[in-house]
């Protein structure tokens, strides 16, 4: 190994510590005190419900951890956005599972809450899975309520959700381990089964007090809307449980008796790791970002027996197609390739760039994967497309645009790993959020945004410097250096997969070694689903 891997490696593995960290301490939720909270009350927590539920030895797929991750700290903050939610294993059978955290703000609802809540329902629509959901909330944050409760993507589309999901057949199962107030009540009662635990579970439209206030009726919640009132007298829940164990283990017994259904049929044979050490990936990605690395060395360390079969090798050189398994699932790859390359005319293109050859070589990569129904697998590490005179005149648009409509038109599922850079159109051409990926993926390396850190903060000082000449105000090379350096720091930290993350524009930040589980799971999940006919749409050729 030499220095340059070395430094990498330690730099990469910092990044990694420092991922797991937050998540550590994401996972406490509310903090400890409220988990203990739980406990006396008889309850379990999110993930403790959802560790019971899943089966024994198998990973939990999370989603959406660090949802909310530094947006509402003016509030205190909103851990996780106040639910717990992933894939997981029942009775052998995969499913989606959405858990409220009543550690955080008693579950209440955040707007960041109702968009992991749609983003997991999303995710059992389009692959046709069963989905969980263990509600225990308060219901909407009431100071935020504007924007969470009457826009297109806000609390109410869960519901409409609910009824889509019912009429397509997917099985929905919610148990009330908690409270469960006002419109959220509809959620649980609009599945396809509602149980409820004894004595910590309650369901009702208004609470005690909102009773007494509005038309003077006194009433304790409990008799109001707790076990009895709706298993015996409503008819609202279905069945009854003396602890939340009890309760789950009746999900456990009803997922394992669910009939099969048509699958997608996508290949898979028996996995196998790859050759070359995944790891080493730590020092293969280059510490300072504006170095070249060979894309082929990770691929080489994400597929099983490190076996690539490249697709058009000797054009397009700046993406790399081609074919592979991920623990044992067929998949067509499309990276960005960062290293330099030289084209057969002796001309040398700058790796992460999308040239006019390119973009072509993908589009029609993406066709014949679509052809022989194989999953796509977008590995991004891209600062856009080719600019210049030479670059408009050989039709970069018309091929960007073939390449953009390819993505855009492709049924077979899409999942995308963010390695790195992730700039301008770039992001588009390569199956960005905007473009339906089944999971979208971060390393801690990735970056995000319309431009670099450098180009954005250069771009923007240039419009302040020239906004201040135009009031005849003078600024000093000093002071231009602090605004340059309060401009690129405050861009660098939008440019953070965290920030990303957040706002659920990644699903999740993982460690590159974790790579292969998640794809594999996402794979499985869209198994699930049939695909539709491919239909390209117009592309000029």
């Amino acid at each position: 190994m030499d220095l340059e891997f070395n430094r990498n490696e330690d730099v990469f593995k910092q990044l990694c510590f420092q991922l797991s960290s937050r998540i550590k301490r994401i996972s406490l939720g509310g903090g400890e005190k409220k988990i203990e909270e739980q406990h006396q009350k008889g309850k379990l927590t999110a993930r403790e419900r959802i560790a019971y539920l899943t089966d024994k030895d198998t990973e939990f797929i999370e989603i959406g951890t660090l949802a909310g991750e530094e947006m509402y700290e003016d509030v205190g903050g909103c851990p996780g956005g106040g639910v717990v939610a992933g894939l997981g294993r029942i009775s052998g059978r995969l499913c989606a599972i959405v858990a409220n955290d009543a550690t955080v703000k008693a579950g209440a609802w955040f707007p960041i809450t109702a968009k992991k809540n749609l983003r997991i329902q999303e995710i059992a629509m389009e692959n046709r899975l069963p989905i969980i959901y263990l509600v225990d909330s308060a219901g909407v944050f009431l100071p935020m309520q504007d924007e969470i409760f009457p826009d297109k993507e806000h609390f109410g589309r869960q519901f409409r959700n609910n009824a889509k999901m019912s009429s397509m057949g997917i099985v929905q199962i919610a148990a009330i381990m908690g409270s469960c107030v006002a419109g959220g009540a509809y959620l649980p009662i609009m599945s396809d089964e509602a149980m409820i635990v004894d004595k910590t579970g309650s369901i009702f439209l208004a609470g005690s007090y909102l009773v007494k206030a509005a038309i003077g009726e006194e009433i304790d919640n409990e008799t109001l809307g707790g076990a009895t009132t709706h298993c015996e007298l409503s008819g609202v829940t279905d069945n009854k449980f003396p602890n939340d164990q009890a309760c789950l283990d009746y999900i456990r017994s009803i997922i394992g008796k669910i009939g099969d259904r048509p699958r997608a049929g996508f290949d898979r044979i028996a996995p196998a790791l790859p050759k070359v050490n995944p790891a080493d990936i730590y020092g293969i990605f280059p510490s300072d970002r504006s170095k070249p690395y060979d894309t082929m060395e990770v691929i080489q360390r994400l597929v099983d027996g490190s076996e690539f079969d490249e697709y058009k090798a000797l054009y397009g050189k700046t993406i790399i197609c081609g074919y592979g398994r991920i623990d044992g699932w067929a998949v067509g790859i499309v990276a960005n390739q960062r290293k330099v390359v030289k084209t057969k005319k002796g001309e040398m293109q700058m790796g992460g760039v999308i040239y006019s050859d390119s973009a072509d070589k993908a589009a029609r990569f993406i066709m014949n994967c679509n052809q022989r129904k194989i999953p796509l697998v977008f590995l991004q590490d891209v600062s856009g497309f080719m600019v210049g005179s030479k670059a408009e005149q050989g039709g970069i648009i018309k091929d960007g645009a073939k390449m953009v409509n390819a993505v855009a038109n492709s049924t077979v599922p899409k999942f995308t790993v963010i390695i790195g850079n992730s700039y301008g159109a770039g992001n588009y051409a390569m199956c960005g959020k905007a473009y339906d990926p089944r999971l979208i993926l971060a390393w801690p390396t990735a970056q995000i945004a319309v431009m670099s850190g450098a180009s954005a903060a250069k771009t923007l000082l240039q419009i302040r410097v020239s906004a201040l000449k135009t009031k005849g105000e003078k600024i000093t090379k000093e002071e231009e250096a602090a605004l340059l350096k309060e401009i690129t720091d405050r861009y660098n930290e939008h440019l953070s997969p965290y920030y990303a993350a957040a706002r659920l524009w990644v699903d999740q930040v993982i460690d590159p070694l974790d790579t292969r589980q998640y794809l594999s799971a996402g794979i499985e999940a869209a198994n699930h689903a049939k695909v539709k006919k491919f239909n390209v749409g117009v592309i000029q050729t």
